[in-house]
C-alpha cells in the first residue's frame, strides 16, 4: 500500500490566488498606483483596469505585455508560442518582430499576465509608471494589517493535512519567504508542506523547479499534479512536463492531463472523492 501511494500522487500548490481567494489586493495595488499618476490620466487608468478585469481589454489574464514595445501578444499557453499581437487599444500588429519559437517570460519587457497581480502591473507600465516593485510591497504590508482580511476557503486547511499525510506535498510561490511565512500562519497551514519553496521565479523557473521536485520527492511526472490559478506560471510548464495540471478558474476546459475548477473548493470537493480509498 505504502508504494502503491507514493507511486500515486504528489503534489505542487501555487499561494497567491489559490489558497486563498479575493481580489480586493490586486484593487488595492492598482490604486495606489492609479493615484501616481497625473489627474488628467487617472480616469484613463481606472476605464482601462476595470476593462482589463471584465475581459473586455487587449490585456487580459492569459495574455503577455511587452513594456518596451507597448503591445499585447496572445501566447498559446501550451506552447509558449505567440498566436497574435495587438496595439494597446486591440488593433492587431505585425508579429513578425518577436520569435516564432516558445516565447521567454520574464519580469521585466515580456510580462506574463498569469494572474489579477499582473493588470493593475500592465496598465501602470502603459501610463508610464516604471517602477512598480514599490507599490506591490505596500500592497503587501497592508495584506498584513488588521485592515486586510485574507479571504479563506473554508476546509482547505484540513484538506491539505489530510493530504499530506499521505502524499508528498510542496508549496511554490513567488511570494518571498517573508510574506510566505506570514500567509500561511494567517490561513493555519504553516506546518502542513512537505517543502516550501518560496521567491521561485515563476514563469521563467518553473520548469527547472519542477523537475528538480520530481526528481528530490521520486516520482514520475505523471504522478504529479500542479494546482494554481496562473496558467502560465502553474498549469502549462506542469503538462510540457508529463505533469497533470489543475487551472483554478475560468478561461480554459479541461482536457488530457489538465483539469479545470472555477473555485478551490470545487477542486477540493473532486479531489476528496478521487483519493477518498487513501484518505481516513
Amino acid at each position: 500500500m505504502q508504494q502503491d501511494r507514493k507511486e500515486r500522487a504528489m503534489y505542487i500548490f501555487d499561494l497567491d490566488g489559490t489558497l486563498y481567494e479575493g481580489t480586493a489586493h490586486f484593487d488595492y495595488y492598482a490604486a495606489l498606483m492609479k493615484q501616481e499618476l497625473p489627474a488628467e490620466w487617472q480616469k484613463a487608468f481606472e476605464r482601462d483596469y476595470e476593462q482589463m478585469k471584465r475581459g473586455e481589454h487587449a490585456v487580459k489574464i492569459g495574455t503577455a505585455y511587452d513594456t518596451e514595445q507597448d503591445t499585447i501578444l496572445e501566447v498559446d499557453p501550451f506552447t509558449s508560442r505567440i498566436t497574435a499581437v495587438k496595439s494597446w487599444s486591440g488593433e492587431k500588429l505585425d508579429a513578425s518582430m518577436y520569435t516564432d519559437g516558445p516565447q521567454e517570460f520574464d519580469f521585466e519587457q515580456i510580462v506574463a499576465i498569469g494572474d489579477g497581480w499582473w493588470l493593475p502591473f500592465a496598465c501602470a507600465r502603459h501610463y508610464g509608471i516604471r517602477d512598480c516593485q514599490p507599490f506591490y510591497h505596500e500592497t503587501k504590508r497592508f495584506m498584513g494589517t488588521e485592515s486586510f482580511q485574507l479571504k479563506k476557503i473554508e476546509g482547505l486547511p484540513a484538506f491539505l493535512k489530510q493530504l499530506s499525510d499521505v502524499f508528498p506535498t510542496v508549496l511554490v510561490t513567488n511570494s518571498d519567504a517573508e510574506d510566505t511565512n506570514r500567509l500561511l500562519g494567517e490561513l493555519n497551514m504553516r506546518s502542513i508542506f512537505h517543502k516550501v519553496v518560496p521567491s521561485a521565479g515563476k514563469p521563467a523557473a518553473t520548469a527547472t523547479l519542477f523537475e528538480e521536485l520530481i526528481n528530490e520527492f521520486g516520482h514520475m511526472p505523471q504522478t504529479v499534479t500542479s494546482v494554481g490559478d496562473n496558467l502560465m506560471n502553474d498549469v502549462a510548464p506542469a503538462l510540457r512536463l508529463g505533469m497533470r495540471g489543475v487551472f483554478i478558474g475560468t478561461s480554459v476546459k479541461s482536457g488530457d492531463r489538465l483539469e479545470q475548477a472555477e473555485t478551490m473548493s470545487e477542486w477540493m470537493e473532486r479531489e476528496k472523492h478521487r483519493i477518498s480509498r487513501y484518505v481516513r
